[in-house]
C-alpha cells in the first residue's frame, strides 16, 4: 500500500488544489452572511453579538489576522508548511459552527474559520505564481479567482435550495465546506515545496555562513523604493475596490431585500447569477487573455465597467432593469478586475524571501479596512440613505481605477527571477519600477 501523501500532486492538479483556499474562504463568507439572521433568531442574539460575528469572520478581522501570521510563516518555513495545518484548523472551525447550540460555540468556530482561511490565501497566490510557467502565470493565478467565484455561486444556490430547512440548511452548507476542505487537504499532502523558495533559502543560508546578514524583511518592505511603489499600487487597487466589493459580499442580499424589495430567494438567485458571470469572465477573459494582451487595458476595462454598474444601481433606482444591468456589468467585470490582478501582481512585484509576508500584510490592511466600512455601512444607509452609500462606493471604485490604470506594471511573459532582477538588481540594488504596457 502506498504511503499516505506519497503520491505527488503536480501541474494543474496542484494549482487547483492550492486555489481551493479561495473557494473555501469565499464560501465561508457567503455561508455566514446568508445564515446570520437565522442564527440571530435561534440564539436570540443582540446587535453586539452580530457585530462580533461579522467583525471576526472570514470577511474581516479573522482573515486579516490569519493572513498577517500566515504570510510570515509561509516565507520562513515554506509554502507547503501552511498546507499541512491550515485546513485542519478550518475543518475544526466549520464543524464547530455547524454543530453550534450556543453563542460561544458559534463565535469560537467563526474565529477559527476566519484565521485559518486568512492564513491560506497569501500562500495560495504565492505558490501558484512561483510554480506556474512564466507565459501562463495569469492563467494559473486565475484559478484562485475562479475558485473564489465558484464558492459564492454554489453557496448561494445551496442557500436557495436548502432555505425550506431553515437553520438546518445553513448547517448543511457549512458541512459541505467541511467535506470540500478535507478533500482539498488530502490532495495537498502530495504537493512539493516551491522550487524558487527552496533556492532562495539556500542562497540566504550561504550568505549567512559568509557573514552577510540580510536586512530585515519589514525594514526592506518600507525602505526600498520598488517595494513602496508596489505597496501603493496593490493596496490602492485592492483596498479601494474591496471597500465596495467586500461590503457587497456581506450586505448585498440585505440591500436587495431592504432597498430593492426583493425576497430572500430572489436576492440569493440574483447573487448566484452575478457570481456565475464572474466565473465565466475569469476563465474567458483573465485566464485566456491576460498572458497575451495588455494587462493595463484589461484592468481598465473591468474598472470602468464596475464604476458604470454602481452608477446605474445608485442613480437609476432599484428596478429589474437596473438590477440586471448592475449584475451583468459588475459580475462580468469582477472576473478580470482588481482581485484577479492583485493576486497576479502581488506575487510578481516582491522578492521571493518575503513575497508571502508582503501579501499577508497587505491582506491584513485590506480586511481591516473592510471590517471598519462594513461596521459603518448599515448606519450610513439607515441615516443618510442608500444613494449616499452608493456615491461613497463609486468614489472608492474611481480611486482604485485611477491608481491601477496609471501604475499597471509591465511583467507579462517574464519569469519571477527576471522581474526581481529588473526591479531590485542582480545584487539586490533596487532599479526603477517598470510601468506601462
Amino acid at each position: 500500500m502506498a504511503k499516505f501523501g506519497s503520491k505527488k500532486t503536480t501541474g494543474w492538479k496542484a494549482t487547483i488544489s492550492v486555489a481551493m483556499a479561495n473557494y473555501i474562504e469565499a464560501g465561508s463568507i457567503i455561508a455566514a452572511a446568508s445564515s446570520l439572521t437565522l442564527w440571530q433568531t435561534y440564539l436570540h442574539l443582540d446587535s453586539t453579538a452580530i457585530g462580533l460575528l461579522s467583525a471576526l469572520s472570514a470577511n474581516a478581522f479573522g482573515a486579516a489576522i490569519g493572513a498577517l501570521f500566515g504570510g510570515h510563516l509561509c516565507d520562513k518555513y515554506g509554502r507547503k508548511f501552511i498546507y499541512a495545518y491550515d485546513l485542519l484548523a478550518y475543518m475544526a472551525g466549520v464543524l464547530l459552527i455547524a454543530l453550534s447550540v450556543n453563542f460561544p460555540m458559534l463565535l469560537i468556530g467563526t474565529i477559527i474559520t476566519g484565521i485559518s482561511v486568512g492564513a491560506g490565501v497569501p500562500a495560495s497566490w504565492t505558490y501558484i505564481a512561483e510554480e506556474a510557467p512564466s507565459d501562463k502565470r495569469a492563467a494559473h493565478v486565475g484559478t484562485a479567482q475562479l475558485a473564489w467565484s465558484i464558492g459564492p455561486m454554489i453557496t448561494f444556490i445551496l442557500a436557495v435550495l436548502l432555505a425550506p430547512l431553515g437553520l438546518l440548511g445553513s448547517r448543511i452548507i457549512f458541512l459541505h465546506l467541511l467535506v470540500i476542505a478535507f478533500i482539498t487537504w488530502y490532495i495537498r499532502q502530495g504537493l512539493s515545496e516551491s522550487a524558487i523558495w527552496k533556492e532562495g533559502k539556500e542562497k540566504e543560508e550561504r550568505a549567512r555562513k559568509a557573514g552577510k546578514a540580510s536586512q530585515g524583511t519589514i525594514k526592506q518592505l518600507f525602505s526600498l523604493k520598488p517595494n513602496r511603489e508596489a505597496l501603493f499600487l496593490l493596496i490602492g487597487i485592492y483596498l479601494f475596490w474591496n471597500l465596495t466589493a467586500g461590503a457587497m459580499g456581506y450586505f448585498m442580499p440585505y440591500i436587495y431585500e431592504n432597498v430593492g424589495g426583493l425576497t430572500n430567494t430572489q436576492a440569493n438567485l440574483l447573487q448566484a447569477f452575478l457570481w456565475g458571470l464572474t466565473v465565466l469572465t475569469t476563465y474567458v477573459v483573465f485566464m485566456k487573455l491576460a498572458d497575451k494582451y495588455s494587462r493595463r487595458f484589461l484592468f481598465g476595462l473591468g474598472a470602468v465597467m464596475g464604476v458604470a454598474a454602481w452608477l446605474i444601481l445608485t442613480f437609476a433606482g432599484m428596478n429589474w432593469f437596473s438590477l440586471f444591468a448592475f449584475v451583468i456589468l459588475w459580475g462580468s467585470a469582477a472576473g478580470f478586475g482588481a482581485q484577479a490582478f492583485y493576486g497576479l501582481w502581488a506575487s510578481e512585484l516582491f522578492p521571493t524571501r518575503y513575497r508571502a509576508g508582503a501579501q499577508g500584510l497587505m491582506y491584513f490592511l485590506v480586511r481591516f479596512g473592510i471590517a471598519i466600512w462594513s461596521f459603518l455601512l448599515p448606519t450610513v444607509m439607515d441615516s443618510l440613505g442608500f444613494k449616499v452609500a452608493g456615491i461613497v462606493m463609486i468614489t472608492f471604485l474611481v480611486i482604485h481605477s485611477i491608481i491601477g490604470i496609471l501604475l499597471a506594471p509591465n511583467t507579462k511573459g517574464k519569469t519571477l527571477k527576471e522581474i526581481e532582477e529588473e526591479r531590485f538588481g542582480s545584487n539586490g540594488e533596487p532599479e526603477k519600477m517598470v510601468a506601462g504596457e
